[in-house]
């Protein structure tokens, strides 16, 4: 599987409820805001929504505190990720990463330039500099998918300042970035002094309504802005997004829960994943997943192994850079987390 485990064919088709640790998917569920207002979505559709979404581009400003850019509205992130990339020739990819990058790269037929992790999985900013010489742009992860690693801002501003000064684009996925927690890692206030930055997030993972499929772009590039929304359909995110968007934005309860759940499982479950025998090496991570080197079994054995348990991982060895060494886990409730170890621990 492209993304990860199939709960299709191992699970949902056969009868059976998987533990799906290769979903990296808030465990507290869907806002209560959402849930409990979805009858103000029902009257909507029977018309169309605004065309220009003037009220949902203004729950995400008062959501972001940035007002003088352009937000870009798309169905998902991902095609917000697609349509960026599809306004760039040459184009450099940090891999390890999220598959879709490389895959939408190709399909525009872009030139790509690949920066590696470190073995550490730490971004190498000289290498990235180097490469922006050849190349009009770059996508990089923060976090980045799938080590969960932030961009240090210190050792990236002499990147900002470059592109910034030889017009260059700086895409930065942040689908993941609430699960850090302090806000300082993100980079959407930027977009006020920084041109060359194309901020993209979504509700997918934090707010956990991957099926909604709302995503948004952030930039004060109007050309790149004007450049990707020509692309797009008119009336591309439906009335459900838009419920979304206003409920659990504003849902301070939601998200202080929650960032208190990530604040606690992710230093239980690293710590625990650490003691497992069949792990090289547990990389640390500022997400909600974290990216483990195997030791004496590759990833079809654990995964097989896994799934006799009821429980799917993400087999890591499609994203470029990493091998059939190397799965990822999500980090979910205690309970889960913690039948989870067992698990492994039971094999090692």
């Amino acid at each position: 599987m492209l993304h990860g485990g199939d709960i299709y064919t191992d699970g949902i088709l056969k009868g059976k409820n998987l533990l799906d640790y290769s979903s990296n998917i808030n465990p507290l569920g869907t806002p209560k805001g959402f849930s409990e207002n979805i009858g103000e979505a029902l009257k909507n559709v029977v018309r169309y929504p605004d065309i220009k979404y003037r009220e949902l581009i203004d729950n995400i400003k008062n959501y972001i505190g940035v007002k003088n850019v352009e937000y870009i509205l798309g169905n998902g992130a991902a095609e917000i990720i697609d349509l960026s990339i599809s306004c760039f020739q040459s184009i450099i990819i940090v891999v390890p990463s999220f598959v879709e990058y490389e895959i939408n790269a190709k399909k525009w037929n872009c030139k790509i330039e690949y920066s590696y992790l470190s073995r550490n999985m730490e971004f190498d900013y000289n290498d990235i500099m180097n490469k922006l010489k050849n190349v009009e742009a770059v996508i990089i992860g923060n976090p980045n998918n799938p080590n969960g690693g932030t961009i240090d801002k210190d050792k990236f501003q002499e990147i900002l300042d470059f592109c910034e000064e030889n017009e260059k684009t700086i895409i930065i996925d942040e689908a993941f970035i609430e699960f850090v927690g302090e806000k300082e890692h993100g980079f959407a206030k930027y977009t006020n002094k920084y041109k060359c930055l194309f901020i993209i997030r979504a509700i997918t993972k934090f707010f956990a309504m991957p099926g909604v499929r709302f995503g948004y772009g952030i930039t004060k590039n109007s050309k790149l802005a004007t450049s990707i929304k020509e692309k797009q359909n008119p009336w591309n995110i439906n009335c459900f997004a838009e419920l979304a968007v206003k409920y659990s934005f504003s849902d301070e309860r939601y998200i202080k829960k929650s960032l208190l759940w990530i604040e606690e499982e992710r230093r239980f479950l690293f710590h625990e994943l650490c003691e497992v025998n069949c792990f090289e090496m547990v990389f640390p991570t500022n997400a909600n997943f974290i990216l483990c080197k195997l030791k004496d079994i590759d990833e079809d054995e654990l995964y097989a192994f896994c799934l006799k348990k009821e429980i799917i991982i993400r087999k890591a060895s499609n994203f470029r850079g990493l091998n059939k060494g190397f799965i990822r886990l999500a980090i979910k409730d205690r309970e889960s987390n913690e039948r989870l170890i067992k698990v492994l621990k039971s094999y090692s």
